[in-house]
């Protein structure tokens, strides 16, 4: 099975259940569906920075400050961010990433409900070759001087963004 295969809950506005589809279809057809943002952290508190492979179904050789991806069908926002999370970065008993917010992604012909959460990676990663073509750890200064440099995924960048205003008190 090809990540196009995968089978995803298509939601309405409210994140409520309307259907399934491929995941390929829901990409190509612009289905609203469900998916996770993880900021994951080293034990020095920097922010693990990677450009996505070549082969990526959406925004493919763009680089992100989240890793995640997409809900299954039938399973949770959390399920999901921990899979995801331990998938991207290689590693195995990560604890549960903390929830942090949810907004409804809305750009250029995509649409999905959006999972925040933010989780600490002590151990040493061993990011996944299909998802990452690079990566590195970065400080806060340091990402915020890269993000007029680099071609990074508009979902994650909007994602930063509201994080950054969250964190400062914002809504």
């Amino acid at each position: 099975m090809t990540p196009a295969d995968e089978i995803l809950d298509i939601v309405d506005e409210n994140d409520v259940v309307v259907g399934q589809a491929p995941r390929g279809e829901a990409t190509a057809r612009g289905l609203r569906h469900r998916c996770v943002f993880v900021e994951a952290r080293d034990a020095e508190g920097r922010v693990f920075v990677h450009r996505r492979t070549a082969t990526k179904l959406v925004f493919p050789s763009h680089y992100d400050m989240f890793v995640g991806g997409v809900v299954g069908a039938g399973e949770s926002y959390d399920d999901a961010a921990l899979r995801e999370a331990e998938e991207e970065l290689g590693v195995r008993g990560l604890p549960r990433p903390e929830p942090l917010f949810r907004f409804l992604y809305e750009s250029g012909g995509h649409s999905w409900w959006s999972a925040v959460y933010q989780v600490r990676c002590e151990p040493p990663v061993r990011p996944q070759a299909e998802e990452v073509a690079w990566y590195t750890f970065l400080t806060d200064a340091e990402l915020e001087r890269q993000l007029g440099e680099r071609l990074w995924v508009p979902d994650g960048l909007e994602t930063y963004h509201r994080l950054r205003s969250v964190r400062a008190g914002g809504a």
